[in-house]
């Protein structure tokens, strides 16, 4: 239980609470009934079944004194998935002919500059998809009746997306972190849930020196490995008195090395997001409500672990209980506190979009 302390008006302190209320039994009929739909009708149903579980979810989430609610539907996210095909496709096919047959041609200045402008142009429509799927998320979630979302297109995020990603990557990685929380903030700025805006304001304290440990992971692990390739032929060619035991122990050696390294990059990595999404969180509010994400590295590792051990044991079945997992694992670790007087809250004047989430499913990424 997740305790909201010091709200006034209509609600007492004692009813402030964030709550996940959902059964794994209650979800196994939703998840088979979408796994069967999807399958006949050839992947089509899958946006009918993203809307299914969406309104079992958000419905079995508690906050305050009534549960959200999804309004979206599947057909509004079909229908925004073919229009954003219809100018993906043009693009994936000069992608993958067009770039090939000026290179045949010879005019591999123009096949380059082609190439970089498509990369360019997806990384742009990347951010964009980003902002207009997180628009129309809040657009359609609903408590006491009100409703979020922005005015913003969201078209000029994009921009700031590519400039920001860009130069954090142009300096040699370095300033991704800076740009991850400049992104953060302009997008939740220009967000609003009833009248209210978010605010957000995360700066870069604590973030560098974990992004540095990732930074540095692959030379140090390069390093590493090739130590332990040493000391494992070292070890092989004395316990093998044939000469054939140095390359097998190396090699022995350098397999279990390269596990470590893998399983190293993945804690540091979980350990740097954890701590983003910590700190991100801490520093966004609305209507005079500040939040906090307590998930740690070690409950991000249990959680992708737990949820690796479940599609393997079942066979790949557990791949549909995905969503339910990783939803119930954000209201479980989400906490917030403040003063909110519900009287206050009006609908939201902001435009409702249309267009669903069609981009953001073309670069496979969604709300859970």
């Amino acid at each position: 239980m997740n305790d909201m302390s010091e709200f006034t008006g209509a609600q007492s302190a004692s009813s402030a609470r964030i709550e996940f209320e959902g059964e794994w039994r209650e979800f196994l009929p939703i998840a088979l009934t979408n796994l069967l739909l999807t399958v006949a009708t050839l992947g089509i149903y899958r946006f009918w079944a993203k809307a299914r579980e969406r309104r079992y979810l958000w419905s079995r989430t508690h906050l305050i004194d009534d549960s959200l609610e999804w309004t979206g539907t599947g057909l509004e996210m079909f229908l925004g998935f073919l229009i954003v095909m219809a100018v993906f496709i043009p693009g994936i096919l000069i992608l993958n002919f067009g770039i090939e047959a000026l290179v045949l041609r010879g005019e591999v200045l123009a096949a380059g500059v082609v190439g970089v402008s498509v990369y360019a142009g997806l990384f742009y429509l990347y951010h964009v998809a980003r902002f207009r799927a997180l628009r129309y998320q809040l657009s359609r979630t609903y408590w006491h009746g009100i409703r979020g979302g922005s005015d913003d297109s969201g078209w000029r995020y994009g921009w700031s997306g590519l400039w920001r990603m860009g130069l954090g990557l142009l300096a040699l990685g370095l300033l991704v972190p800076w740009a991850m929380t400049r992104l953060w903030n302009e997008r939740w700025s220009a967000m609003s849930f009833g009248p209210h805006r978010f605010a957000a304001s995360a700066g870069t304290e604590g973030l560098i020196g974990r992004w540095l440990l990732i930074y540095l992971a692959p030379f140090l692990g390069l390093l590493l490995m090739g130590l332990v390739g040493i000391v494992g032929a070292l070890l092989g060619a004395f316990a093998g008195g044939d000469g054939n035991g140095a390359p097998t122990g190396m090699i022995l050696t350098m397999l279990f090395g390269a596990a470590l390294f893998y399983l190293a990059f993945l804690v540091l990595s979980l350990s740097f997001y954890a701590l983003f999404y910590r700190h991100v969180a801490a520093a966004t509010s609305v209507a005079g409500v500040r939040f906090q994400f307590t998930a740690r590295t070690k409950d991000w590792l249990k959680l992708i672990l737990g949820n690796i051990a479940l599609v393997v044991v079942t066979l790949g079945v557990g791949i549909l209980f995905l969503s339910y997992r990783n939803w119930s694992f954000l209201v479980r670790h989400m906490e917030a506190s403040g003063a909110l007087d519900l009287d206050e809250f009006t609908q939201s004047q902001t435009r409702a979009p249309t267009d669903a989430e069609g981009l953001a499913d073309a670069f496979d990424f969604g709300a859970i």
